[in-house]
């Protein structure tokens, strides 16, 4: 048979993995940061009778601008951060930030380019830049993960990138930037600058989010998710906010109609019903701070986390203790630094399945 050795293969592609995290039939699984809480069966039911309203409608492409989605968006941004301000021409939304991201770059990265990125991080952000036929450079993180605004200065001075990517709260770590770390880079960096704020619904109070800085900043772009604090991962919903130049510039590479009649409407009941919805984020929280707390008590390094996961060791084989944990149910994630596991925030029930389970394992 022939392999994909045998392909005309582009050379930068060879020998690459599939992103992924691994998808096993488990009792707990911890491992790609969902949140745990489902859609009541009221919300079900909208949802349901969202779909069938645009089924009669389906031999018609959808809305190409998805215009009433992205002013849901933008009244929901503007909730979350009252001073965003946010109109329907500052506000764009793709199949899942993944797409954002590669928007992004399609625009504004390829070959001769350069991304900046301050690993660990979100290990898509260099895949995506890779695909996209862009250099990808690490400057890496603090020890702590964080980024001294000074740290982040001169990384950008040095390398110049066209995109600046900033994760806050940052994945895999949970660490949040402060506002003076992102306004630092604004301030030298030549190109564009995205803050990745997937996790931003589960920052602590007194955790500031990048949208303050949009006014003024006509080169940041701030990126989300539904997939996250919404529940909605099935959904693929990803979104940013920018300037109207940035949107004029992303849709010289969306594909036409990029967003289904069907995604468009699931995303816009999420939103209407976005107080249920967003109702587990409090009690998520809660249970963060309860594992790290946990944590540190039983011995173990933990990283700050503003995020619905938590990053913890360290373990001279943290393969050994995944497995241990995986015959006792309980999925978590091998990424980040190699002395590292993360493990997603769930119900009160399954943190307590990942105590008893990792005690066992050790």
């Amino acid at each position: 048979m022939t392999s994909l050795n045998d392909l005309p293969l582009r050379d930068d592609l060879r020998g690459r993995e599939p992103y992924g995290a691994p998808q096993l039939d488990v009792p707990y699984a911890l491992n790609t940061n969902e949140n745990p809480y489902p859609p009541s069966e009221r919300l079900v039911k909208a949802l349901g009778d969202a779909v069938m309203d645009v089924g009669g409608t389906l031999n018609r492409y959808p809305d190409r601008d998805a215009a009433a989605l992205r002013e849901d968006l933008a009244a929901f941004l503007n909730t979350d951060t009252p001073t965003a301000g946010l109109t329907v021409d500052r506000v764009w939304a793709a199949n899942g930030s993944n797409e954002i991201i590669q928007q992004i770059l399609q625009a504004f990265g390829g070959p001769g380019r350069t991304v900046l990125g301050f690993e660990p991080s979100y290990s898509m952000h260099p895949i995506i830049t890779a695909v996209s036929g862009t250099r990808w450079v690490n400057a890496f993180r603090d020890e702590d993960f964080g980024l001294e605004p000074e740290r982040a200065i001169a990384a950008v001075e040095e390398h110049r990138p066209d995109v600046v990517f900033l994760t806050s709260p940052n994945n895999p770590t949970g660490t949040a930037l402060p506002l003076d770390a992102i306004k630092a880079v604004l301030e030298v960096a030549p190109g564009m600058v995205v803050v990745d704020e997937a996790y931003a619904e589960f920052r602590r109070a007194e955790t500031p989010s990048a949208l303050t800085l949009l006014d003024g900043n006509p080169r940041l772009i701030v990126t989300r998710t539904m997939s996250k604090a919404f529940a909605m991962a099935g959904t693929r919903l990803g979104y940013l906010a920018a300037g109207p130049a940035v949107l004029d510039a992303l849709l010289l590479v969306r594909l036409p109609y990029h967003l289904s009649a069907v995604t468009q409407a699931v995303a816009r009941t999420a939103l209407a019903h976005g107080a249920e919805l967003l109702g587990g984020v409090e009690a998520l929280r809660r249970e963060r701070d309860e594992i790290v707390a946990w944590l540190r008590a039983e011995g173990f390094r933990v990283a700050d986390s503003d995020a619905n996961f938590v990053l913890f060791g360290t373990f001279p084989d943290r393969r050994r203790v995944w497995e241990n944990l995986l015959e006792r149910g309980v999925l978590i994630r091998e990424v980040g630094p190699p002395e590292w596991l993360r493990v997603s925030v769930g119900t009160p029930e399954e943190m307590k399945a990942f105590r008893t389970a990792l005690k066992e394992s050790l």
